[in-house]
């Protein structure tokens, strides 16, 4: 629902799915469900505890209500100095930014309206479910081993917590020395396994000269075993170029009388 209205949002904005829309919609799967999750965690906590149904969702949203708007806020303003970017970077990523917006917005809302009202239908006292077959059996053992495996680690964590700290400042640093160290750029160098070059010939070189050059280059590079077949071939200058090269030259003789 998060994502259909997602997508009235992109049609209001003449947005199309193109490759940063659909990755806006990828990445904000992740927000949409965690969301929802937590409302229905809450909810589903009152109901165990043997409270109605109705009442739980009720009592649930109104305790998660507050936590779901914060998160809603904070994720939607990490992805707001994406909208103030300049230039060609800006230009490419500001649907993206609109369209992962609208996600969260639009979850942020469902969690808040429409998931409480669903899990009032839809959920089910806790001593009226029925018996679980055995692939819950099983999976919630394994859910149990990790829990528990979980609150180990936990208690551990919290024993010792300047070790912990240590830790994380480690990671800290770690963090800021490879943001330093890892090259950066607009978009990443792809290898292609090809070479291209342009070679220069010097004011004055005869026409046939000029074809011929690139001509015996390839030649060069083609006696390489390990080079695959190349091409060789002449590209006009540009206008501008093509004058200033007349400007450059002396005059000729017949110019001259």
């Amino acid at each position: 629902m998060s994502l259909v209205g997602t997508f009235a949002v992109m049609y209001l904005l003449n947005y199309s799915l193109d490759n940063l829309s659909l990755m806006a919609l990828t990445l904000s799967v992740g927000f949409v469900v965690d969301d929802a999750i937590v409302m229905l965690e809450n909810i589903v906590r009152h109901i165990e505890k043997g409270e109605p149904v109705f009442e739980s969702a009720l009592v649930g949203s109104k305790e998660i209500g507050f936590t779901i708007l914060s998160m809603t806020l904070s994720l939607v303003a990490v992805f707001v100095p994406v909208l103030f970017l300049g230039g060609l970077v800006g230009r490419l990523f500001h649907e993206f930014a609109v369209t992962i917006g609208a996600a969260i917005i639009v979850s942020g809302f469902v969690s808040l309206t429409l998931t409480p009202m669903l899990c009032s239908r839809f959920l089910k006292p806790h001593h009226d479910e029925k018996p679980h077959n055995r692939f819950f059996v099983a999976t919630e053992g394994v859910y149990d081993r990790v829990l528990a495996f979980y609150e180990r680690t936990l208690r551990w964590v919290m024993n010792h917590r300047p070790y912990a700290v240590a830790f994380s400042a480690l990671i800290l640093i770690g963090t800021l020395a490879l943001g330093a160290i890892v090259p950066k750029g607009f978009l990443p160098s792809e290898d292609t396994s090809q070479l291209s070059g342009t070679p220069a010939t010097e004011q004055g070189t005869l026409f046939d000269a000029v074809l011929a050059h690139p001509k015996q280059l390839a030649a060069i590079v083609a006696h390489d075993s390990s080079v695959a077949p190349t091409t060789a071939g002449r590209h006009p200058a540009p206008p501008c170029t093509r004058r200033e090269s007349r400007a450059r030259q002396p005059p000729t003789a017949y110019g001259r009388g």
